[in-house]
């Protein structure tokens, strides 16, 4: 469980719901497999630091994504990560190199 402070208080979520995370500066979007969006007043490197590592992502200096929802990754000039919810994300240059290294 990771305990997420908001406006109206603190929600307790699990992992697995969290389909990815969007940073905008200061504030992140927390999207789940069920239910709407989530707008918190904290930065993507503090969820990165929360949420296990090895179920999580940081595709993009904007996106951290959970693993199990990537459904394809085209590997084209812009490289981008299809999800099972049907959103494409943007691959930044850096993380497709290191993606295809490890």
């Amino acid at each position: 469980m990771i305990s997420i402070p908001h406006c109206r208080g603190i929600r307790m979520a699990q992992p697995e719901e969290i389909v990815r995370v969007e940073a905008s500066s200061n504030y992140c979007k927390i999207y789940f497999s069920c239910g709407s969006p989530m707008l918190v007043a904290k930065v993507l490197m503090w969820f990165q630091n929360q949420l296990p590592e090895q179920m999580f992502t940081r595709v993009h200096r904007r996106h951290l994504i959970n693993n199990n929802f990537i459904e394809q990754i085209n590997m084209a000039k812009q490289t981008t990560v299809m999800l099972s919810n049907g959103e494409i994300i943007k691959m930044s240059r850096r993380r497709k190199a290191l993606l295809m290294t490890g």
